[in-house]
């Protein structure tokens, strides 16, 4: 019998990781803001789309801490119901799925860093709560998702 996945290119895989579908929670937020600031006549092109890609860059890392820690703590089980998990079904190795949210946090960072030099340090403190939401969402000691 053929593997279930051997058609899917990595591309594919890599977006099932990603969880594109996610993503609009991201953008939510982003977009009340820039309407706020459009509102207050405060809108400025680049921080927007600093905080949006940065937002997005945020979920795709929260997904992929997920997928990671989900499997290595035995959550996510051949047995689990939904969407396929990247990990636990060997498309990608654990390794591989940790240094990839390590390096989409550090992209995010890069977004973050420009947007302390326009906002402030207050921008600081957002976004290192917003990395450790993505570590403790899952990871951690008490992960938040289970």
């Amino acid at each position: 019998m053929k593997p279930l996945f051997d058609t899917r290119s990595r591309f594919k895989i890599w977006c099932l990781a990603m969880r594109p579908r996610t993503l609009p929670a991201a953008v939510g937020p982003v977009l009340v803001g820039t309407a706020a600031a459009t509102a207050d006549h405060a809108f400025t092109a680049l921080p927007a789309l600093a905080a949006l890609i940065g937002a997005l860059l945020l979920q795709i890392a929260v997904n992929l801490a997920n997928d990671y820690f989900d499997d290595r703590r035995g959550i996510d089980t051949a047995r689990r119901m939904g969407p396929i998990r990247v990990t636990q079904s060997g498309l990608i190795a654990p390794g591989l799925v940790l240094r990839a949210m390590s390096i989409v946090l550090a992209l995010a960072g890069i977004c973050g860093g420009y947007l302390i030099t326009v906002g402030g340090w207050p921008i600081a403190a957002i976004g290192l709560a917003s990395i450790a939401g993505v570590i403790g969402y899952s990871g951690g000691p008490y992960p938040m998702a289970s």
